[in-house]
């Protein structure tokens, strides 16, 4: 397959590809680094991924806004904060559905979706999710939503991708050669993917930091969801003349 209308399926990261991750993440942390008389340093994002992903490979099976709430007090301890309270790290993680969406996300969703069923791959926890589709993300119908609440794993793991294939198979009869997945993070999505022999969408949004592995591997490359909408539109009317 050599085209973007070649696919049936795209299957999508959401908080970093749909949603802004890293700017919902820094206004989440703003209220701690205030009390402690910081700014948003540029190591503050590192900071929060690298706590993430040593508590994600520790507790799998730890929804997502517990995730937060647990590593809220690294974080500050990184950061060199005070101890938050309990409260304050409550507050942290249940910001999740208050992080913004791109500006191009749902315009591109209804887009996209003419061609495609979607599908959410998603590391977050279902009721997480389900505030931010009733709220950013306008209550876009996904075709599917699987989080790592269903699964057990956060991504890279394998098991969310196998999860996926399985699971498009049983409920769309649609092949894992007939999915894109479309994704911002290397680390988390991209290279993940890779030795399942999936093809892979990048969506580097322009400034972002967080999933970075050095070497990028994917088959597309777009700056925004809006311009992979574009060129598959672009090669539909080509197609149709």
């Amino acid at each position: 397959m050599s085209k973007l209308n070649d696919f049936r399926l795209l299957s999508f990261d959401v908080y970093g590809t749909l949603i802004d991750w890293e700017t919902g993440i820094l206004d989440s942390l703003r209220p701690i680094l205030l009390k402690n008389n910081q700014t948003c340093r540029n190591d503050v994002l590192a900071v929060v991924h690298g706590c993430e992903n040593e508590q994600m490979k520790k507790t799998p099976d730890m929804k997502y806004s517990e995730l937060l709430n647990t590593i809220h007090p690294h974080i500050c301890q990184k950061l060199e904060c005070v101890p938050p309270t309990a409260e304050e790290s409550q507050a942290f993680s249940q910001r999740i559905g208050m992080w913004p969406a791109f500006p191009d996300t749902v315009d591109a969703l209804q887009r996209l979706s003419k061609h495609y069923k979607l599908v959410v791959l998603s590391n977050v926890d279902n009721e997480s999710f389900a505030y931010t589709n009733e709220g950013p993300l306008e209550k876009f119908a996904f075709d599917a939503i699987l989080t790592a609440e269903d699964i057990g794993s956060y991504k890279p793991d394998p098991r969310n991708f196998e999860y996926l294939f399985k699971y498009v198979k049983e409920h769309f009869d649609i092949e894992k050669n007939c999915i894109l997945h479309t994704a911002q993070s290397q680390h988390h999505d991209h290279h993940a993917i890779k030795p399942f022999g999936v093809k892979s969408s990048w969506i580097a949004r322009q400034g972002a930091r967080t999933g970075d592995k050095g070497d990028e591997v994917y088959d597309w490359k777009f700056y925004t969801l809006g311009e992979m909408a574009d060129a598959l539109e672009k090669e539909l009317e080509s197609q149709s003349l």
